[in-house]
């Protein structure tokens, strides 16, 4: 034991013991947070350095993306130094599978690398609902089915997941989370949005940013998300026939309203350090998204503080009034970084000639030339694009893993919205017979909706997974005769008590969606009826990306349950109606009495109200 010569020495040593450790704690924490910003520095001072080295054509292919399809040779990506490809909706390589994928990527990263700095490209992909261009991958509910959940934790392990399968084919940025708040349900993209309330976007969307940029692929690489679409998106005015109700439609708000109401979920996307933000094929006030210097620069970079890269959307400038060279001027100028300039005929050679005209003859400066460069190089660097651009195919058996299906299962029972129950649910597994009716009964992708393995999606067995016919005889006791009619006309009357009716919205995708009138189905209602005639007591399930119009018919339903656009997970539907977990599914979005009125019904007009679920 150490001894002190008096109670003044003690205190003297024991102080600067004390002050000792508080250094000491000191340098621990600077350490801790000084490679960040010696991260930051450095990656500033690379890409200075290399841009000071390329010439005008290297910078103008840095800010051009051309979906694979499309490259009238693969040299170009290095002839020209493009600096992304994507793989836009059905843009598989030849072989959908998930070694494919990666080859292709390798194969024209490869390539890339041999333009005369080295630059390689950053690919993405449109996987808005798990890695659903690619065959066997697990496939999420859509956005509207995890604003149901309205459970930000899930959202993060499900945009965790679907970053996982997209690096383990090498791709390196998503163009997802939509960060739409739909109030017009004949809008062909409303499942793309989590909620028609601004604040559960404005959560959710956190969650799916972070969830997304949290992976990194076997060599090391980030992947980075894109928050869309910026900005107004699904707040369009209808107009005139359905031309007003496309993504080219015009939203009509204030600027302190888009900032009091729009704003505050891209400001939590920034927040969660998102990489890439894509410009809306909307107008704000009458002027192209993509033409506004207002929205891009002055508010999206400026005032927001956006440090990452702005993308344009597919074609997004063409739109713009005047001729493609006008176009180009006026986006560039106004803040878009990057071009997605994809389609037949090579465009992306166009744009490219076209871009540097400008540039020569003063029409777009050289500062928003480097600036644009400068910001998708930082994005490259920071990403670890240049330290590891290939990858291996150490992960590819995390794609359908069953782990992903679990928690892709996960979120289709907590997506489940029980709007009416007249003591049928839970039902029993040990029912002597159960009927299992409808077009989206044994239908993988019908529950998979758009945006699966192609573009518009497709119906049956498009790619693995579990229907909701296969889930409820994987619910039942061995004992239960599961009797399956796709119009509930086929079988004899009486065969039992219940009939389990799924009906539904075909895929689609995009504009393709749009329509002026959300009523049901005459073949979903034929089904019904013909086992109501019968004698059946119906429980039926709607798959669909938005409220349709059920108000006529609901009171003839003896429980009803919204199962959106579920994915592959099916048997998560049978987890409520068996009563494996309880119902906590809410609408995220309001169910007027006429699903044409939507969001903005007022509250005399709605069925159930925002937020509502058994």
């Amino acid at each position: 034991m150490l001894s002190f010569g008096n109670k003044k020495t003690a205190f003297m040593i024991i102080s600067f013991q004390k002050n000792i450790f508080l250094i000491f704690l000191f340098l621990i924490a600077s350490s801790c947070q000084s490679p960040n910003n010696s991260s930051k520095s450095q990656i500033n001072k690379k890409v200075d350095e290399l841009i000071s080295k390329m010439t005008l054509a290297e910078k103008v292919g840095q800010m051009t993306q051309v979906d694979q399809r499309f490259l009238d040779t693969i040299s170009d990506l290095s002839t020209f130094s493009i600096g992304s490809l994507l793989s836009g909706g059905g843009s598989h390589p030849s072989v959908n599978q998930p070694q494919s994928w990666l080859d292709m990527y390798n194969k024209y990263q490869s390539q890339s690398l041999k333009n005369r700095l080295g630059i390689p490209l950053i690919y993405g992909i449109d996987a808005v609902h798990g890695h659903n261009n690619v065959y066997g991958a697990t496939i999420f509910p859509h956005n509207i089915g995890l604003g149901a959940t309205n459970n930000s934790k899930l959202v993060y392990e499900v945009s965790r997941a679907t970053s996982i399968e997209v690096a383990a084919t090498g791709i390196d940025w998503t163009f997802s989370p939509c960060l739409s708040s739909p109030e017009d349900f004949r809008w062909g993209r409303t499942y793309e949005g989590f909620s028609s309330d601004p604040k559960i976007v404005e959560k959710l969307g956190r969650s799916a940013v972070e969830g997304y940029q949290s992976v990194q692929s076997s060599s090391g690489k980030k992947v980075i998300a894109c928050a869309k679409h910026f900005i107004g998106d699904g707040n369009t005015i209808f107009g005139t026939g359905m031309k007003g109700l496309l993504d080219r439609g015009n939203t009509i708000i204030t600027a302190d309203d888009l900032k009091a109401k729009l704003i505050p979920k891209y400001q939590a996307a920034i927040e969660a350090n998102v990489q890439t933000i894509m410009a809306s094929y909307n107008s704000w006030n009458g002027t192209k998204c993509h033409a506004s210097k207002e929205l891009l620069t002055d508010l999206l970079k400026d005032e927001m503080g956006f440090e990452g890269f702005v993308i344009s959307d597919w074609q997004g400038i063409d739109e713009i009034p005047g001729n493609y060279k006008s176009d180009i001027i006026t986006s560039i100028n106004a803040g878009i970084d990057m071009v997605m300039v994809s389609g037949k005929g090579q465009p992306y050679k166009k744009f490219m000639r076209l871009l540097t005209e400008n540039v020569e003859e003063g029409s777009i400066s050289m500062e928003r030339i480097d600036d644009a460069v400068r910001r998708i190089l930082k994005v490259k660097f920071s990403n670890g694009l240049f330290k590891s651009p290939i990858v291996g195919n150490q992960k590819l058996d995390l794609i359908g893993s069953k782990k992903h299906r679990e928690i892709a299962r996960q979120a289709v029972r907590e997506s489940v919205v029980v709007l009416k129950n007249d003591n049928i649910l839970p039902l029993s597994k040990k029912l002597k017979s159960i009927v299992v009716a409808g077009r989206g009964a044994d239908n993988l992708g019908m529950q998979c909706g758009g945006w699966t393995i192609n573009w518009q999606g497709g119906q049956g067995d498009i790619t693995i997974g579990t229907t909701i016919l296969d889930g409820i005889k994987k619910s039942v006791s061995d004992d239960t005769n599961v009797i399956y009619s796709k119009d509930g006309s086929d079988f004899a009357d009486n065969e039992s008590d219940l009939a389990i009716v799924v009906i539904g919205e075909d895929p689609y995708t995009e504009f393709f969606g749009d329509k002026d009138n959300l009523d049901l189905l005459n073949e979903d209602i034929a089904t019904i009826n013909n086992l109501k005639n019968k004698g059946y007591k119906v429980l039926v399930l709607l798959i669909s990306g938005r409220p349709l119009n059920i108000a006529n018919h609901i009171d003839d339903w003896d429980a009803f349950a919204a199962i959106w656009l579920p994915g592959t997970e099916g048997d998560g539907v049978s987890d409520i109606l068996f009563g494996d977990f309880e119902s906590s599914g809410k609408l995220p979005y309001p169910w007027p009495l006429k699903a044409e009125e939507g969001a903005k019904a007022d509250e005399i007009s709605l069925l159930y109200n925002l937020g509502f679920g058994l």
